[in-house]
């Protein structure tokens, strides 16, 4: 098959008379092949893949250059970036202006490079958008790529012409740190391609510079310096073995994941929250993807996705949780059908001499090596040879000035310049440049002072000489300068690494159900919390939580930093309590929807507790008595002396009710759980303590406005309420205060008693004295009923000291520094009122 081809004959004129018409028949097979090859050469070579000593491709290479020739360096101000973009098109990259602006967006981009080489202001783009057009924004150089471009008027390297031949541009940078380890590359040529992961700038460096000072080194010596890939967004790079293998051979690949953690987004719900995302991947990709697997029914356990992102915090994207779905589990679906998990493949495809290469770690670094050497090679015999010609000058000069009577009287002497020249050659043996150095001086020259500036320069010159002359003579010395000069610059534009390198963290898979107790089970966890036992605790300073899985409360087992607490109910992860307010509301509150109680070196910490009154969504003036198991007898007691014992008849179609009807201006005081074998106590503000059986009491519906539980004074109230089991270590705190002082503010007396000193007295009556108040106490301000010790904590929960010894029923505090705001019970050994576990508040002192 064959083509012909013809001069072309314009309609508008008409080809001579004697004009022969010429056709040559040409082959399509091969015109094809020889096209395509030239076609790929140039994109190969001129285009897509980077050079491995500068790690620039052309457009970039041209960017920087032309650049750096308009003065755009990053102490001097933005200019446009079409006009920048006009300049290297219309000089040196014979191709459109999006690819150059393209190529110089992604150069000042900090999520795709390690180290941004282009200063811009203005929108240059997120992972989610495209930036503004060209003549919206403005650039400059970044002072990172000042090293690229440095000393280029030194002869570092080769200049080559541009497309038209009109101007000069660089075949290479001199690049003072390896540029393609630092920022990678990507590009897609004809039938080749490369991708190379971005790495720390500090680490490749350190690398580099043991490469240089030790030539033989290896790929492990190499390694203990570079690791693994640095990404610009941070994150986490799982599973090793695929970079060793593309350090070895070019090739290799990666899991890349997001940085993430399990956090209270609400004082109901949980949430995974993502500070950091693999590499290129935008938090708006991120958010379609999980919309996208939720409805397709991928995913499940989510309720809604909020991106909080913004340039003061950075990023925040923030996936809400249901309850009762196991955040782990979750987690492990997110990695397996969206973004939060991306693949690397590493291709180190560079430039090598104008030839297409895949090099692993060593090769790389060893082009990069070789490169540097040649530049400061170069640079150094260019400097040493400029103040070589300087110091010819300076000795011209020093000859002249010692005799310029006679130079000047030869110069006067002299009929024309080249007779005077000629004469100062002959007479004091100078070269011709000298010479004519000489006749180019002015008279200001001549003076003693100058002499001496000339005498000085000429030793410095010589000492300078003697320098240079010693690095290029020494391999040694000149491979220490490359290497200071690297360490220099990577201390000056490095930082720290970003993305934690990982060995292997394999997720286990997510089931149905759990595979606990199945012989020969795969690792594996559950989608959904299991209805595991569990605790749920209130402390003092009002914070809600609850254990992940029930551990023994009676062998001290469970330590509480600081915080006391008020109630501890047993339950299961997705059993029910009841939560009884200071206006006698009942709340249902579902275990699965409390915090999980975080650890700390083994401590349980209370202060990652949520506040109960954010999580029930109580009234402004109303407050969380205590908590109680919803399948219990439990009594409450109020400010008036009210007590009832509330059965556990709860509607099932409602999430609150009233537990007991109150009179105007009472309100609840304290409330526990109430089998019939417990003791229900009460302490007035008047210091009086009164104690009878439980089954004194006769359990009420919910309805029920309670009974008469203890004789008041005018004027006072009941302090205290709680259902205990009597012990030889059920203890009764008391603290008065003298009237006037605020709370926990000045001195305080306290005493700490056994309540088997208190006489049992019937219901309804006034009780016995509990403390003797001292001159200008005018009442209790605290009282306290439990299993001891008790552990007392001021109001924001710090441990606070009480009195060793008891004291007698009726006798007076002790006192102390500090006024104790809340008590709380000790945990070991205590006792269980009627069943193998109770709704009593315990704790531990530390």
């Amino acid at each position: 098959m064959a083509r012909r081809r013809s001069a072309t004959r314009s309609p508008q004129n008409e080809l001579p008379k004697d004009f022969t018409e010429h056709i040559v028949d040409v082959d399509v097979t091969q015109e094809m092949e020889t096209s395509f090859l030239e076609y790929s050469y140039s994109v190969i070579y001129s285009r897509a893949l980077p050079d491995a000593r500068d790690g620039l491709k052309p457009v970039q290479r041209r960017i920087l250059f032309m650049m750096d020739q308009m003065g755009l360096r990053p102490d001097r101000g933005h200019v446009k970036s079409a006009r920048v973009v006009g300049e290297v098109m219309g000089k040196l990259h014979p191709h459109g202006d999006a690819a150059i602006y393209d190529a110089m967006v992604r150069m000042a981009q900090s999520f795709a490079m390690r180290v941004p080489l282009v200063d811009g202001h203005g929108n240059f783009g997120s992972l989610d958008d495209g930036p503004a057009a060209p003549r919206y924004t403005e650039a400059r150089m970044a002072p990172a790529a000042r090293t690229l471009t440095g000393d280029l008027d030194e002869d570092v390297v080769d200049f080559v012409p541009n497309y038209d031949n009109q101007f000069q541009q660089p075949a290479v940078l001199p690049a003072a740190y390896p540029n393609l380890l630092v920022n990678g590359a990507t590009g897609i040529a004809v039938g080749m391609a490369t991708n190379m992961a971005p790495h720390n700038m500090r680490e490749v460096a350190a690398g580099a510079r043991h490469l240089i000072l030790n030539p033989e080194a290896t790929l492990e010596e190499l390694m203990r310096f570079i690791p693994g890939p640095d990404l610009p967004s941070g994150g986490r790079i799982v599973g090793l073995e695929g970079v060793r293998d593309a350090y070895r051979t070019g090739r290799g690949s990666f899991r890349t994941r997001a940085t993430v953690s399990v956090e209270q987004v609400s004082p109901r719900k949980q949430g995974i929250v993502v500070t950091e995302l693999p590499y290129m991947v935008g938090p708006e990709k991120v958010t379609e993807k999980i919309k996208d697997a939720v409805q397709a029914k991928k995913l499940a356990g989510i309720s809604d996705v909020v991106d909080l992102t913004d340039r003061t915090n950075g990023l925040r994207l923030v996936i809400e949780l249901k309850n009762g779905f196991n955040p782990q589990a979750v987690l492990a679906q997110l990695y397996k059908h969206t973004p939060l998990e991306e693949s690397f493949g590493i291709n180190n495809v560079a430039l090598v001499e104008g030839q297409p290469r895949t090099m692993g770690l060593l090769e790389l670094l060893r082009v990069y090596s070789d490169h540097r050497i040649s530049v400061v090679r170069r640079r150094t015999a260019f400097r040493l040879a400029k103040r070589q010609n300087r110091l010819h000058l300076v000795e011209g000069l020093l000859i002249a000035i010692l005799d310029i009577d006679e130079v000047i009287q030869i110069i006067r002497s002299s009929e024309e310049t080249a007779e005077a020249r000629d004469r100062l050659i002959a007479v004091f043996d100078l070269s011709r440049a000298q010479s004519e150095h000489i006749l180019e001086l002015r008279l200001r020259q001549l003076t003693k002072f100058s002499r001496i500036e000339l005498e000085a320069e000429r030793d410095t010159l010589q000492r300078e000489i003697a320098e240079l002359e010693a690095i290029l003579g020494s391999e040694t010395a000149l491979r220490g300068v490359v290497a200071d000069e690297l360490t220099e610059t990577a201390e000056k534009f490095g930082d720290e690494r970003r993305t934690v390198l990982l060995e292997a963290e394999d997720l286990p898979a997510v089931t149905a159900e759990n595979a606990r107790g199945k012989k020969n089970a795969a690792p594996s966890v559950a989608l959904e919390i299991s209805d595991d036992p569990c605790w749920v605790f209130l402390s003092t300073t009002g914070r809600i939580a609850r254990s992940a899985v029930r551990t023994p409360l009676a062998d001290g087992s469970r330590r509480f930093k600081h915080d006391a607490l008020t109630s501890v109910v047993p339950s299961t992860a997705r059993g029910e309590i009841a939560a009884i307010t200071s206006t006698g509301r009942m709340l249902r509150v579902s275990c699965v929807d409390v915090p999980v109680l975080q650890e700390f070196d083994g401590v349980p910490r209370l202060a990652d507790g949520v506040p109960a009154a954010d999580f029930l969504g109580l009234d402004k003036n109303e407050t969380l008595v205590g908590l109680v198991p919803s399948n219990a007898v439990f009594a409450i007691g109020t400010a008036d002396g009210v007590v009832k014992r509330v059965n556990p008849d709860y509607p099932l179609n409602l999430d609150q009710w009233p537990a007991i009807k109150l009179k105007d201006g009472d309100s609840v005081v304290g409330v526990g759980a109430a089998p019939v074998d417990a003791e229900l106590v009460l302490v007035s503000s008047d210091a009086k303590l009164l104690h009878f059986p439980a089954s004194a009491v006769r359990p009420q519906g919910r309805t029920a406005g309670g009974v008469a539980g203890m004789k008041l004074a005018a004027d006072e109230h009941v302090i205290f309420f709680g259902a205990v089991a009597p012990s030889e270590s059920t203890v009764v705190v008391t603290q008065a205060r003298s009237d006037g002082q605020l709370p926990e503010m000045g001195e305080a007396s306290v005493k700490v008693t056994p309540l088997s000193e208190f006489p049992a007295k019937g219901r309804a009556t006034a009780g016995v004295r509990a403390q003797r108040l001292l001159a200008g106490e005018t009442g209790l301000t605290l009282a306290w009923v439990g299993h001891g010790p008790g552990k007392a904590v001021s109001a924001a929960g710090v441990a606070r000291s009480l009195p060793v010894e008891y004291g007698r029923r009726d006798g007076s505090g002790v006192g102390i520094d500090r006024a104790v705001a809340a008590v709380g019970p000790a945990l070991r050994g205590l006792p269980v009122p009627g069943t193998t576990t109770n709704g009593e508040s315990t704790a531990e002192d530390e």
